[in-house]
């Protein structure tokens, strides 16, 4: 019987939050978005502030993205450093 409470105390810890955990976590949420999974983003994790890179079909979908990678748990910034537009790249 202690030995089931020890076992259950270990699977309720929490992973320790890490740039590659994050950076997994970021790219399960963007990828799973209905919205998003079609768009060419890249991601980069350090220090645990996420940058953004690539481009999406309109405005909405970078904000969103955007939001998407803020929910993210241990995300303490969000870069958008070039996640443009596809028509601002070919108009």
């Amino acid at each position: 019987m202690v030995l089931v409470f020890a076992l259950a105390g270990l699977a309720a810890q929490k992973r320790p939050i890490t740039d590659d955990t994050l950076y997994d976590a970021v790219i399960r949420k963007l990828v799973n978005d209905p919205h998003l999974k079609t768009n060419s983003i890249e991601v980069a994790v350090k220090d645990r502030v996420v940058t953004l890179r690539g481009l999406v079909d309109n405005e909405k979908l970078r904000l969103r993205a955007e939001r998407v990678t803020k929910k993210v748990e241990g995300v303490k910034q969000v870069v958008n450093e070039h996640l443009g537009s596809f028509l601002e790249e070919h108009p």
